[in-house]
């Protein structure tokens, strides 16, 4: 039924929403794009899954101790691997994706090493949970992703229009210099970036547990190359951009393995973006630079 699918393609994309998020904040900080954080969000999925189905606690605690273990990789991400390399002259702007390309990588071996290549369950204790709502059958758990998922992207929303650290982020996403002269403390700034964007990781990283009752150590790659497709189509440093860009992904997806192909699923979802990009390059919610416009 469409509806059906209708609310599971808001599901999947609420997810993707989440995953690109974290992307979106770091480039629109640093204007680096954070090869790392696919892992980082891998590495979330595993410790919720742990916490729920070894140690039998709630989801809650799941979900505190991805953001807790996430938040904690994001700071060493941006202490040893980002901020050496942060202002170094002669430097190349391509150093930084580098670094982080070379942590996803080291992050998905020790993942490897610690959990092995296989599927691992990820059983929520209401996955069965279901209701109707007239024709349409809604698990419980797409309303707990889709919830979480609202709260998450409309407190972040207004956490960088009303608080002072909000726009002191904004400031320094717009010109770090300047932000500086006018008394931003921009390392905070930016280490407190690159921390919250890591937290989204893990907090995406359950709700993909908990939307595919599984996980494994390849999934970091996968979702972490369609959030970086995601803030390209939204928009690079949009965070409507990068929702509306999620939604659509997800939508699109859903319905080609609903009434296509699955096989078919990941290209047709990027031929849209393509398509896209073509006719605004700068994405649905990006702004042209100065001096490109035709």
């Amino acid at each position: 039924m469409f509806a059906e699918q209708l609310i599971n393609g808001i599901t999947l994309g609420s997810i993707y929403a989440v995953v690109a998020l974290g992307y979106t904040l770091v480039f629109g900080v640093l204007d680096i794009i954070n090869m790392a954080h696919g892992e980082i969000f891998m590495f979330g999925a595993f410790v919720g899954m742990l916490i729920v189905t070894k140690v039998h606690s709630s989801l809650g605690i799941a979900f505190a101790g991805a953001i807790a273990s996430t938040a904690a990789m994001g700071y060493l991400l941006e202490r040893f691997a980002l901020r050496p390399l942060r202002g170094k002259s002669g430097g190349s702007p391509l150093a930084p994706l580098i670094s982080t390309i070379g942590v996803s990588i080291i992050l998905e071996n020790v993942a490897h090493k610690l959990f092995g290549a296989g599927n691992h369950l990820f059983e929520t204790p209401f996955a069965e949970i279901r209701f109707d709502v007239g024709p349409v059958t809604v698990y419980l758990v797409q309303v707990v992703i889709l919830a979480i998922s609202i709260l998450l992207m409309a407190g972040l929303s207004l956490w960088l229009r009303k608080t002072r650290a909000g726009k002191a982020l904004r400031a320094t996403a717009e010109n770090l210099e300047t932000a500086a002269l006018m008394g931003v403390a921009t390392n905070r700034i930016i280490t407190a970036t690159v921390v919250i964007a890591s937290a989204m990781g893990g907090v995406a990283g359950v709700l993909v547990g908990m939307a595919f009752n599984y996980i494994n150590n390849q999934m970091g790659l996968a979702m972490g190359l369609k959030g970086l497709a995601i803030i390209i189509f939204g928009g690079m440093g949009s965070v409507g951009g990068a929702m509306a860009g999620g939604l659509i992904l997800g939508l699109s997806e859903t319905l080609v393995v609903a009434y296509g192909s699955s096989g078919y699923r990941d290209a047709i979802a990027f031929v849209a973006i393509i398509v896209v990009l073509l006719i605004k390059p700068q994405g649905l919610f990006g702004q042209a630079l100065p001096g490109t416009e035709r």
